[in-house]
């Protein structure tokens, strides 16, 4: 593992690929309290990125704080995380992009770090895993629910990550320029994830310190209503996905539910003849066709995904690796 605070680190390294455009990207809604000390360590930790806070109507001095600081201020007036970073994915041109919350509680010293990582290993996304030792870092059910939805994640699309929802990543070009940012809030870390996994894409994730809010900064994640909005998007993305492990085990149910309640009536014609209960046999016979129906559906559902993914693929391929973007042609 890397050391984070090792000295011999940094500039050295990084100075090698200095002509590299990059781009640190906040998305900020009220943070009057803590985007001032954001914008002032990211100076210090990448003293040759251009610092962008986008704000999403704050109601406090968030703006004028970060434009005192020297930070390039736009908005979107869209409510929502995943609505800001499309924004900003869309406007923005860098060759590498640091997309970290607004709120101060994440590690600006290792950013060199984990721009090196990804330059050096040609990476196309490594994500700062939270680690703290404070317990007023996580609000309480933070934690629990990070592990079970992570741990979704791993089981359906692959164990390659520990921290889904972390807010601190580094890009490279052809993730941003691929990247179709469906989700509106807070689920925008699920779909960032998916998307890597996805894609197969050369990812990694770095040990972060993490530390707690500063006073007068309020958290605006709802542990439950976003939860749940988190879990609607793992299994929108799912079925969007893998479509015929989502419409398949739909089929397995239906069918299963049919067979319960027509094995009695087919036992009962195979001794008297009759067909008892004439309702009950038609729901099993919808049932069962509607099973059918379902695994059709992801069959069709299927193929679809591999178009898109494919069409994904291209638009991520028509982009140089990061670190060989001045020597192409």
């Amino acid at each position: 593992m890397t050391s984070l605070l090792s000295p011999t680190f940094t500039r050295t390294s990084l100075a090698t690929h200095r002509n590299m455009k990059t781009a640190v990207l906040i998305p900020c809604y009220n943070e009057e309290a803590a985007i001032g000390a954001v914008v002032r360590d990211f100076r210090a930790a990448l003293p040759d990125a251009v610092i962008y806070v986008y704000d999403n109507n704050s109601r406090d001095k968030t703006v004028e704080v970060a434009a005192a600081e020297g930070a390039v201020v736009r908005r979107e007036m869209l409510q929502g995380k995943g609505n800001v970073v499309r924004r900003m994915f869309a406007d923005v041109d860098a060759d590498v992009y640091v997309l970290v919350d607004g709120d101060d509680t994440y590690h600006a010293p290792s950013a060199p770090l984990l721009v090196e990582k990804l330059v050096s290993e040609q990476l196309d996304m490594v994500n700062a895993q939270r680690i703290s030792t404070a317990e007023a870092a996580y609000r309480r059910g933070h934690v629990l629910g990070n592990r079970l939805l992570t741990g979704l994640v791993r089981s359906v699309f692959g164990k390659r990550t520990d921290d889904m929802l972390s807010g601190y990543r580094v890009f490279s070009r052809r993730f941003v320029k691929s990247f179709p940012a469906l989700a509106g809030g807070f689920e925008i870390e699920t779909e960032l994830t998916v998307h890597a996994l996805e894609m197969r894409m050369p990812f990694t994730e770095v040990p972060t310190p993490y530390k707690e809010r500063p006073p007068g900064s309020v958290s605006k994640l709802s542990t439950y209503k976003d939860g749940l909005r988190i879990l609607f998007m793992i299994g929108k993305l799912v079925k969007e996905e893998r479509p015929m492990q989502s419409f398949s085990l739909t089929a397995i149910g239906l069918a299963l539910v049919s067979l319960v309640l027509a094995i009695p009536l087919v036992l009962t014609y195979i001794e008297t003849g009759l067909v008892p209960r004439l309702p009950t046999a038609v729901l099993a016979a919808a049932l069962m066709i509607l099973a059918f129906l379902s695994l059709t559906c992801g069959l069709i559902l299927d193929s679809v995904t591999r178009t898109r993914r494919e069409a994904k693929r291209l638009a991520y391929l028509s982009v140089a690796a990061p670190g060989n973007e001045r020597s192409a042609p």
